[in-house]
């Protein structure tokens, strides 16, 4: 797991625990409706916690009960952190999105990295996580998150 902050930005003690307290709106990218793909039992798990979760598939209509949307551009709220469940190779236009819609974070998920992302993303001021899962990083922090 990597998290890299923009440039000359201060890590706290946990910046991934002060991200997770602040951050309450995530739009999942490669979100499937499918209960045995990854991403679907991840994000059901972060909507039970409390998160808002917004849907981003052009192949879905709805999923877990949100109205699905083919682009980060089309959805019409602010969006904190873009959770990525796509191949690492398809993650730099997924973060072009995401920094035109002012995300702050852009998460890729456990086994995807893409440093051309990385880059972009620090470079346009986002925090970049890779290789990380959102849901076990959760888990690990759960007692401070609950307080």
């Amino acid at each position: 797991m990597r998290v890299l902050l923009p440039g000359g930005a201060e890590a706290g003690a946990d910046a991934i625990l002060e991200l997770l307290k602040k951050c309450k709106t995530i739009a999942v990218v490669g979100l499937s409706s499918n209960p045995m793909r990854p991403s679907h039992g991840v994000t059901e798990y972060m909507q039970g916690v409390g998160y808002r979760i917004i849907p981003v598939n052009p192949n879905e209509t709805e999923v877990l009960g949100e109205k699905s949307y083919a682009r980060l551009e089309d959805v019409p709220e602010k969006i904190d952190i873009v959770n990525v469940f796509r191949r690492a190779e398809e993650v730099p236009p997924v973060v072009a999105s995401a920094i035109r819609i002012g995300a702050k974070v852009v998460w890729m998920q456990l086994g995807i990295e893409n440093q051309e992302a990385v880059e972009m993303a620090r470079a346009a001021g986002l925090v970049a996580i890779e290789n990380a899962c959102i849901l076990v990083e959760h888990r690990r922090r759960a007692r401070e998150l609950k307080q």
